[in-house]
């Protein structure tokens, strides 16, 4: 087992330590751009801290969607993985803090749905909605296309273009 130290430990003992995350498998690393630092544990569980941002856990099918993304170049996390208000689905947030403004990004779960990404202007529509307790529900898909984005959500999708914003399409259509 290696060695958990600072911040990444504090953070592991208030979630149990082994308990919670199993035994660490490596070492504490720097981040992609030297800033930040994380911690791989048992089952894909990761403990990522930034300075300005602190320590929190990723894992499951979140944090297998996080690892595909790119992990921090996709964004540090913000919260640790939570459940929705609805009691049907899991989420985290996470920051760009490579990207002017530190854009937020979040990765959501159900069973019914997965793992799916949302961010950038089609995140702040959905945001706008509501979240998952608007009219359009999850996303089912990430984002996708170029020039014109989109992200498929359960009851509609929201696209994006340079010329038009984000745009909802849904059941109930929100500007």
């Amino acid at each position: 087992m290696a060695d958990v130290v600072g911040a990444i430990r504090d953070k592991w003992l208030a979630l149990g330590g082994d308990r919670f995350t199993g035994p660490a498998v490596d070492v504490e690393r720097p981040t992609f751009d030297g800033v930040g630092r994380a911690q791989t544990f048992a089952h894909g569980v990761v403990i990522s801290w930034h300075p300005h941002l602190g320590a929190f856990v990723v894992f499951g099918a979140i944090g297998q969607k996080w690892q595909s993304l790119g992990r921090e170049q996709f964004g540090y996390p913000v919260t640790d993985e939570l459940g929705t208000p609805d009691g049907r689905g899991r989420f985290n947030h996470f920051r760009a803090m490579q990207l002017a403004g530190g854009p937020v990004a979040s990765i959501y779960w159900t069973p019914q749905t997965g793992a799916n990404e949302v961010h950038g202007a089609i995140r702040a529509a959905w945001e706008r909605t509501g979240f998952e307790r608007g009219p359009l529900g999850y996303p089912t898909s990430d984002e996708f296309g170029t020039g014109k984005r989109r992200s498929n959500f359960e009851h509609g999708f929201i696209d994006w273009t340079p010329q038009r914003g984000a745009q909802v399409h849904g059941p109930v259509l929100i500007d």
